[in-house]
């Protein structure tokens, strides 16, 4: 065990180590305050200056993370968008984004961006984790080089793992302590520090044997989700044409006690994982020379899934002698998934554009989302509608697309001239159409 590994393990153990968390979104800012409740010091690093300031005001801009928090953890936790004050950790967490370009491509700018930013910064004695989502071999071909071109010597005076994020915002039943992590380390003195510190706050760190191997963990993980929600998608579609419902028939296969595990079919894929994280694997898996055909059916299917429910809408608006161009629509629920204000991918956006393109009239009701921000794709000058029963009956076409807890469905079905539900909430009827 080297001198700066044994340095680096007591102050570790002893929660005297500076814990920097950068990029303070959905993974970091909840991470952040799981570290400074358990006692380390911590400090934030982003380039958004209304984050540093909110933080700074103890206000916290992620629903599901409640401004108590920060207050509470006021005197361990700090922000700034200063990147040279991270010389003065001994921990460095790297938790941005891992988006993909036009063509479906990795687009590593974000973790290049930060790490050419923190280098300037960076000294012997720290550790260095990237938590971003990303295909396997890049911790090894991306980050270490410019560490080890710095001088710095990977396991010996200075420490890189990977260990992906695993946050699953506003579920009750997981947090950031409760959920295992997962950690492979470029070296073995890398892992052991890494499963050191992630271990004073996560109460199991899963070690694998390397960082590729970590990375192709994660990915598996969306990779199965977004590979059977692809299945149902696609057997939605199927059973419509044969007039069942597949809702009923998840249900009934969810009583097998083995052998099953039940995914729900929707409007398309949101969030910033599973839509995403299948493509940065068909990526690297063609420069070993394979064509991960499964995979891409899967992401096909689900990319199709945002025109499947514009077509019912169609249908259902067509069967009342409606064309969509001039009909006035409302989309119930912009987020990605139920009662978060989180919209990165969601399908409801595409649905939208869609719609718009068509020449409908379409407003929208989140109560997470009152007005709809600029995203990458396009920029929305909308307001949420507080929904009533005037509102509901000045509208051609209801389109449930997340069912929000706070939505009242009996006074969305008793209210809405044509109800299209494409979360399987509401039994098909003469104003219902399944989508």
């Amino acid at each position: 065990m080297s001198e700066h590994e044994t340095k680096l393990m007591k102050k570790i153990a002893d929660y005297k180590a500076v814990v920097s968390i950068v990029g303070l979104g959905y993974v970091g800012l909840p991470l952040a305050l799981s570290f400074a409740e358990s006692g380390f010091q911590v400090l934030g690093l982003d380039i958004d200056a209304e984050k540093v300031k909110k933080i700074s005001k103890r206000e916290s801009y992620i629903g599901h993370i409640k401004s108590q928090r920060l207050k509470d953890a006021a005197s361990l936790f700090s922000a700034a968008t200063d990147f040279s004050l991270a010389q003065e950790a001994d921990a460095i967490l790297i938790c941005v984004p891992t988006p993909l370009t036009k063509h479906r491509d990795p687009d590593l700018s974000y973790v290049v961006g930060t790490l050419n930013e923190l280098l300037p910064h960076l000294r012997p004695g720290q550790l260095l984790s990237l938590e971003s989502t990303t295909y396997p071999g890049t911790t090894e071909e991306v980050l270490r080089p410019p560490l080890e071109a710095k001088g710095l010597t990977i396991g010996q005076d200075f420490f890189l793992v990977y260990s992906p994020e695993r946050e699953d915002p506003a579920n009750p039943n997981f947090t950031t302590k409760t959920i295992p992590k997962v950690l492979g380390g470029s070296t073995p003195a890398c892992a052991r520090l890494g499963k050191e510190l992630y271990g004073q706050v996560i109460e199991q760190v899963v070690t694998v044997s390397s960082t590729q191997a970590a990375e192709l963990t994660k990915l598996l993980e969306n990779i199965y989700r977004a590979v059977n929600i692809g299945l149902v998608n696609e057997l939605k579609v199927v059973a419509d044409s044969m007039g069942l419902d597949i809702h009923e028939v998840i249900r009934a296969a969810a009583t097998k006690p083995f052998g099953f595990t039940p995914f729900y079919p929707g409007p398309g894929l949101g969030g910033h994982c599973i839509p995403i994280d299948p493509f940065y694997l068909t990526w690297k898996a063609r420069a070993y020379g394979h064509h991960t055909r499964f995979i891409e059916l899967a992401g096909d299917v689900n990319c199709r899934m945002p025109d499947y429910v514009v077509d019912k809408i169609s249908r259902g608006l067509n069967q009342r002698a409606k064309p969509i161009k001039g009909s006035k629509i409302l989309l119930l629920g912009m987020a990605y998934k139920k009662n978060v204000e989180d919209m990165r991918e969601s399908p409801s956006l595409e649905i939208l554009r869609i719609l718009l393109d068509q020449g409908a009239a379409v407003e929208y009701s989140d109560p997470h989302i009152p007005t709809l921000p600029k995203t990458r794709r396009a920029s929305f000058n909308l307001k949420s509608l507080v929904l009533s029963p005037e509102v509901l009956q000045s509208f051609d076409a209801v389109v449930l697309l997340t069912d929000h807890d706070a939505f009242n469905h009996d006074q969305i079905l008793k209210h809405s001239p044509l109800l299209v539900d494409a979360r399987g909430v509401f039994q098909a009827g003469p104003t219902v159409i399944k989508a």
